[in-house]
């Protein structure tokens, strides 16, 4: 069997839909499952449903509202004749019931809300995001149904069996393993990503870069020939195309690569992706849903990347620290340990480290704003001083051009090197 993964942006609108649809005429549908994340930026849109419903505002139901409205237009754009066509598929697709089930899921959402009593975020937070993924599958499986391709809806959240931490859920594999094969074998099936439930039946969610986890799931459980992310790119490219020129796309990648570049901050593949498929040598392709005859990246049991060239990771906005003793005494493992205490605390994402006897350096992600409250929690026990807003940037198989281009017209305050990799900490 295989496993296809679309994203968002591959399910966006109407015209990302059918392209889905000559994806699967292209490659095949035979020995298929198919995982659909929410359509375009849904999850944003139920995020801020939330946010609105915790403000005691009643206008979130007006926002549930233009969200149907939002995949009704879908909908009907599906049924408009378009080059490529037929008028049976269209008319299958009319009379598909699909405007019903979705009106269905919209007013499951809203009762959801209206009935909640818990004060979790989280717990609510995953009641509430499924029902992008629910809507857009329910919408794929109907569309391709219609235009001919037979397609078996399944309810991931009765495939994959999770623990109770909610927006960051821990599979249960031993259960998973069994429902998913006793309900996904031998038919073409689509599924939602991302999400799961717990043994009380409350909706999980699989945390960052839920919906490759989930095709990563269904692979493992099933053990399938191969998985394949569809995205808007070539590829795993070298570099991030937005930030550096003349990227090269990588042909093949070892897992172990793909995961170091994944830890120092490359939006490649999620490390809880790679690691079951790694587990069962899957291979795991990344292509172009544009371009579906393209080969993309592979990544599997291979030794390095090809071609093996420098590969660029920045993370921007970042924060410098360096800490001492007050007294000049050195900084040893109990002073570390309190140090990433505080770090935990204060919700920072460690990017960079370095100790020296008598201080410590470190770049963190101040995601949540919270750096002033970290520099004062310390400044009690430590002198510390920090620079904001800085740059960090890693490259994996540096050489010295490699170096030359980071480091040039840039302030360079921390340069680390090991064998494979470089990083920098720079002002620019």
């Amino acid at each position: 069997m295989r496993i296809f993964k679309f994203g968002g942006a591959s399910v966006k609108d109407a015209s990302a839909v059918r392209n889905v649809l000559n994806v699967l005429q292209t490659t095949g549908i035979e020995d298929l499952g198919i995982v659909v994340s929410a359509m375009g930026k849904t999850t944003n849109a139920l995020e801020v449903i939330i946010a609105t419903y915790q403000d005691n505002n009643a206008s979130y139901l007006s926002l549930i509202d233009d969200l149907y409205n939002q995949h009704l237009k879908i909908i009907e754009d599906l049924e408009v004749p378009v080059p490529g066509m037929e008028d049976l598929w269209l008319s299958r697709f009319r009379e598909s019931g699909i405007k019903k089930d979705i009106k269905a899921i919209i007013e499951s959402l809203k009762g959801e809300m209206l009935r909640n009593q818990s004060k979790n975020y989280s717990f609510l937070y995953d009641q509430v995001v499924c029902h992008g993924e629910l809507l857009s599958t329910k919408i794929v499986a109907a569309f391709m149904n219609a235009c001919g391709i037979p397609t078996v809806w399944k309810d991931a959240r009765q495939l994959i069996k999770t623990d109770h931490k909610y927006r960051d859920a821990g599979v249960d594999w031993k259960k998973s393993g069994k429902l998913i094969s006793q309900s996904c074998q031998g038919q073409l099936f689509i599924t939602q990503g991302f999400i799961g439930s717990d043994d009380n039946g409350f909706t999980t969610t699989l945390g960052r870069e839920g919906s490759d986890y989930t095709a990563a799931i269904l692979a493992y459980c099933l053990n399938a020939k191969n998985v394949t992310i569809w995205k808007d790119v070539p590829g795993v490219l070298n570099a991030d195309p937005r930030v550096f020129k003349n990227t090269v796309l990588l042909n093949k990648m070892p897992y172990n690569e793909a995961i170091e570049l994944a830890f120092y901050g490359a939006s490649v593949i999620h490390p809880k992706t790679l690691q079951p498929l790694q587990g069962k040598k899957i291979p795991l392709y990344v292509k172009s849903f544009i371009n579906p005859t393209k080969e993309g990246t592979v990544i599997t049991s291979v030794e390095t990347i090809e071609p093996l060239i420098p590969c660029y990771i920045v993370r921007k906005e970042m924060v410098f620290l360096k800490i001492s003793s007050r007294d000049f005494s050195f900084i040893g493992e109990n002073n570390i340990s309190d140090i990433f205490q505080e770090l935990s605390v204060h919700k920072m994402q460690v990017g960079l480290l370095q100790n020296s006897a008598i201080s410590f350096s470190i770049c963190v992600e101040d995601k949540y704003h919270k750096i002033n409250e970290l520099v004062n929690d310390l400044e009690s026990r430590y002198k510390v001083s920090y620079v904001e807003d800085v740059s960090l940037y890693t490259v994996r198989h540096y050489d010295g051009d490699s170096v030359e281009m980071i480091e040039s017209d840039k302030k360079v305050l921390l340069k680390q090197r090991a064998q494979e990799t470089l990083q920098l900490i720079v002002k620019e």
